[in-house]
Formats: C-alpha cells, structure tokens, sequence
C-alpha cells in the first residue's frame, strides 16, 4: 500500500460518518496492544483555540529538549501534517505503512460483529500507534470533536486535560446550550487528574468547575489563577506579561496575531508550570520564553502578503468571527477591507456574517470544496444586509484573484471561513507570493 492507496482507504471511511462512541476504539486499540497506556498524554480540548494552546505547549517542550508528538486535526494541506514529531510531519511511507497494518485488523473486528470504525477513529488508532513506536517522551493530543464522546478519549490516563474556550460548534453532537456542550468537552478530565481552562463562560465554567470536584481534580483557571496582561498587538506578534500561583512572566511573545493568543498562552503556561512543579519536570524559565517565540501556527490571522495586506483566518464559528473582528478594528490598519468569505452549512452563518460584513467595502462569497458547504450561496444575501458591493464567485482560486486584482495598495484582504475553503486558498496564494517574514 502506498501513500495515495492509504489515504483513499481512510477517506472512503467517511462514509461511516460521525459515529460517537469508544467500544469501537477501544477494541482497536486492545487490538494493538493498547500503546496508548505508554504515553504521557497532554489532552487539549475545547471550542477556539485548542490548536494555539497544543502548539505552544509542544514548543516550550521541545525547547526543554524532548522529542515531543503532537496530534491535530483537521489539516490544512496535507494528511501528514495531523501526526507532528518536533513539528515534523510523519513521512508518508510510513503512514501508509502503518494503515496497511491496521487494514487487517479493522476486516477483523467488523469479522467480530464490531461496527467498522469511522475515518477518525481510525485516524486516531494510527496516531497512538506512531507515536508509541517513535517514543515520544510527551503527546500533545488534541480533542477532534466534543470530548467524552470523542476517540482521543480512549487514554484513561493524563498528565493534564486542557480546555480552552468553549462556545457553540458542532451542536448537532454536543448540545444546544453552552453548559451542554461544556458537559461533553469536560469528559476528557480525568480521576484526581490535573486541568488547565481558558473557559470563560459562566456556565461552562460552572460545568468545568463542578466536574473537578467530582473527579478530584485540581482546576487552574486563566483570568483566575493564571493572570494575563496585553502589552503590545502588531499583525505579526503579540507580546504580553502572565502571572501564576509559582512565577511571573514578563514581555513574552509569540509570532501569532490577535489578542487572544495571550490567552491561549496562558493555558500553555498552566500546563507548563504543572508539569514544572507538580511532575518534576526539568523546563526553565528560557525554555519558555523561547518556546512561544517559536509558536508558529498557520491560517490563524496568518498575514501573507503586504501592499496590498492580505490576512488568512479559520474563523469558522461565531466565536471565531468575533475575535477576528476585534482583531481587524484593533490590530491592523487600512483603507478598505475586501472579505473573501465560504463556510459550511452548518455553521453559524448569519451571526459570523452580521460580525464581519459591517466592517468591509466589498465581499466575495466562495463555495468550500465539501459536501456541507450547503445553500452556500446564501451568505451573500445574509452579506448584502450590510454591505452594498457584494458578489459571489464559485471558484475559491478566482474569488482570492479578484479579491486581490480589486485590492489597492492600502487595502486589506481577509479571506476566512471553513478549513476547507481557508486552506485551498492559502496553498493558492503561497503559490502565488513570497510569505512576508515574521519581523516584530
């Protein structure tokens, strides 16, 4: 089997859909020996801002000198980017090494009367695999969707859950109201375990909060017990001050926009310092600061060109629209603002659309390439409430182009909305034009 030949296999296995549930990793996972009970698990979970706090976290310890894996999803351009060793994408000899090792397996316990697994599940059985066989000396694991329900939750034992902010996604499977859906992405704290939260709802946080008592699980709380404090926001780096119960952090940074990432920051750092203080790990205090120096992380208020300013952003929820929003009122400065939008169907299109709409001269509605992209073409109507230059162009490649032949030298180009649609028109663009270089 090769590479191509695994990755048609594993995605033929989106036919199986969203299946919750852990009987059918689990069994898999038995299947394998269970490798998932030999790594030293740090499980980050969450609405927004799970993939920021996962990646610095893996940076700071890889700066402590670890070999360090890393596991994230959905990717942006290719497979391979979901199994992170060091930042390193797995080789795709060896991905498709593996699948061939698992085909069997999952012909077996179908053999069994199991249901077959879905895409992800097999997806994450691989992942457990590979990083068992690479003895990686920590995993950054990163929840797919919800929690208790997700597979990422077939690991009975953590060094600490994280959970960022939680907000309305996936409510079809999570819940219709913010405390439900924090009572899935809670299930990942774990027995007298350690947690680190950046949730800043009050019913989230009463979930989360009533969760650890029940558990014994001790609770450090960004905003409560790990302090922020924004000292500088340029498109390309966010500097600020963090405070915890052991130590205060001045003028850190890391290369990523937006206020927020000192928040996602602060997370990272909570998980940092327990590991520091309560695992006995050796981290300095340089191993941080360069750590988040190094947090790069793509398609997340990613500027990729300047003259005219052209920003690339997955907000692909309300929660999202709204940081971006705050970010181009606040952060960045411009003419006129040119919005290149495409999301799914089931996303929260009105409330996203009446968040950025208001703030451009011109949108372009495009279609991502995905079978839930839906009535997509309705974002423009929900578009021309309030702004009178709109047009949709089908095409995500044409859309960027016009966007950027429309563009004048002082003008910004966003272009945000699903994974699907962001990442086509982020492998165009790279195609295109030379990234600008991360100076401060």
């Amino acid at each position: 089997m090769n590479y191509q030949a695994a990755l048609d296999f594993l995605t033929d296995l989106t036919k199986f859909g969203c299946n919750p549930g852990l009987e059918r990793i689990e069994r898999l996972m038995s299947m394998l020996g269970n490798p998932e009970r030999c790594l030293r698990v740090i499980h980050v979970g969450g609405t927004n801002g799970k993939g920021s706090v996962a990646v610095m976290t893996a940076r700071i310890l890889e700066e402590a000198g670890y070999r360090v894996g890393m596991f994230i999803s959905p990717h942006l351009h290719s497979y391979t980017e979901r199994y992170l060793i060091n930042h390193h994408p797995i080789a795709e000899e060896r991905f498709a090494g593996l699948m061939e090792r698992l085909k069997p397996l999952l012909e077996k316990m179908v053999a069994d009367g199991y249901e077959h697994p879905t895409e992800f599940e097999v997806c994450t059985a691989l992942a457990f695999l590979y990083f068992y066989e690479e003895r990686v000396a920590f995993l950054v694991l990163e929840v797919g969707m919800g929690g208790v329900i997700d597979s990422t939750n077939v690991v009975k034992d953590t060094l600490v859950s994280v959970i960022s902010n939680i907000t309305f996604d996936h409510m079809d499977y999570l819940g219709d109201t913010i405390a439900e859906i924090a009572s899935v992405k809670a299930g990942i704290i774990k027995e007298g375990g350690h947690v680190v939260t950046a949730a800043w709802y009050p019913e989230a946080l009463q979930v989360i909060r009533e969760r650890c008592r029940e558990r014994g699980a001790a609770l450090l709380e960004v905003g409560k017990d790990i302090q922020y404090e924004l000292k500088g926001a340029t498109p390309v780096r966010t500097t600020f001050d963090l405070s915890t119960p052991w130590s205060v952090y001045r003028n850190l940074s890391v290369p990523l926009a937006g206020q927020y990432q000192a928040v996602n920051a602060a997370a990272a750092l909570g998980v940092v310092e327990i590991l520091r203080h309560d695992y006995k790990i050796p981290i300095t205090d340089e191993h941080i600061s360069s750590g988040f120096a190094r947090s790069c992380w793509p398609a997340r208020l990613e500027l990729l060109c300047r003259n005219p300013m052209v920003i690339i952003d997955v907000s692909h929820n309300y929660d999202g629209a709204r940081t971006l929003s705050a970010a181009l009122r606040e952060i960045y400065s411009y003419r006129h603002l040119i919005l290149v939008l495409g999301m799914l169907g089931d996303k929260e299109r009105e409330k996203v659309v009446a968040e950025l709409a208001p703030l451009a001269s011109q949108v372009i509605v495009t279609r991502p390439l995905n079978p839930r992209a839906g009535d997509w073409e309705r974002l423009a109507d929900e578009a021309r409430k309030y702004v009178d230059r709109v047009c949709v162009i089908e095409e995500i490649t044409e859309a960027v182009t016009a966007a950027l032949q429309k563009a004048e030298r002082d003008d910004l180009v966003c272009i945000t909305g699903s994974f699907y649609m962001v990442a086509d028109a982020r492998r165009f663009l790279l195609e295109k034009i030379s990234p600008v270089r991360k100076e401060s």
